[in-house]
């Protein structure tokens, strides 16, 4: 069995994963972001699989070039025909949440009413209409990053004057109606395979919009299930449409696995989704908090996806 490629750009994000193959015997090769080299007309792969476990926020650590790195390379995968876990599709969705808002669009599914700006100044402008306080987030997200609330227009014009609005390395956002979340808290829905994995609810922290679950969130000190952002998280048990609507999500965005967001608005009780990730790191303590290691059920999946296909 030739290795299989894990495409990263954080280390310290995927020693569970790491060790989860290491402890099944699967022969796999670190792919990191910044050593990455290819030569594009040639026409064979070293690799069984390639899974793609790039993070959109490789920005906030000095590598703005990884995205573009990461979708040339994965172009390149597709054409030669190199099987991958969330391969090209699936990652140019996740690092736009302009066509993560067009998805849910098109699906006709609820999600917070937003518009895509280009330039600070067009906030203002984009925000008519909304219902204030609105969000202005980056179009290339990653672990909360440059996402700020305003309560009124004033406040809106007044950052776009002194052009203090973060549009991210794109150089696009998304002015985006900021809605109450019923119990201070929302829903993450994992899906691997096309089947739902676990879903966890965490609780909102005032002023931050960081809501990493993972391993690498966690800060010594904590008591058992609560995380490194200081607030317990939990196991949920979503509604059934909540669960299909997370399997048509990752579906239509050509995910293999993946995280979808969701809450339910304090305003009208209904449920609205507004956020795609490809990257799930998984819960931290996933054993205590979802009663099962999700790593395990990943390599499952690697492995299936890794063996040779037998030619009819």
């Amino acid at each position: 069995m030739r290795p299989v490629g894990i495409l990263y750009e954080h280390p310290e994000w995927f020693k569970p994963l790491f060790a989860e193959l290491e402890r099944r015997g699967v022969p796999y090769q670190p792919i990191e972001m910044e050593d990455l080299v290819f030569g594009a007309a040639d026409r064979s792969s070293n690799y069984s699989l390639i899974v793609n476990r790039m993070s959109p926020s490789a920005w906030l650590r000095g590598h703005e070039h990884a995205v573009s790195q990461t979708l040339n390379y994965l172009a390149y995968l597709s054409e030669i025909g190199t099987p991958v876990l969330n391969g090209y599709e699936a990652f140019s969705v996740e690092v736009s949440k302009a066509r993560q808002l067009g998805l849910l669009s098109r699906l006709g599914i609820a999600h917070p009413k937003a518009r895509v700006i280009t330039h600070a100044s067009h906030a203002s402008e984009a925000a008519r209409g909304l219902q204030f306080p609105v969000l202005v987030k980056p179009n290339l997200g990653g672990s909360g990053a440059g996402i700020r609330s305003f309560e009124g227009p004033a406040a809106l014009a007044e950052a776009a004057q002194a052009a203090t609005i973060e549009l991210g390395p794109d150089h696009t956002a998304l002015v985006q109606e900021h809605l109450p979340a019923e119990e201070n808290s929302i829903i993450r829905v994992e899906i691997l395979n096309g089947e739902f994995l676990y879903a966890i609810r965490l609780q909102l922290m005032p002023g931050s919009f960081n809501l990493c679950p993972a391993d690498y969130c966690e800060l010594p000190g904590l008591a058992d299930g609560v995380s490194g952002r200081g607030l317990p998280i939990e196991a949920y048990d979503p509604p059934k449409e909540a669960i299909e609507d997370a399997r048509r999500i990752l579906t239509a965005a050509g995910m293999d696995l993946g995280g979808v967001e969701y809450l339910v608005s304090a305003r009208d009780g209904r449920r609205y989704f507004y956020d795609v990730n490809a990257l799930s790191n998984f819960v931290a303590d996933a054993q205590d908090i979802v009663g099962f290691d999700p790593f395990e059920d990943l390599v499952s999946l690697i492995i299936e996806r890794a063996r040779p296909r037998r030619v009819a």
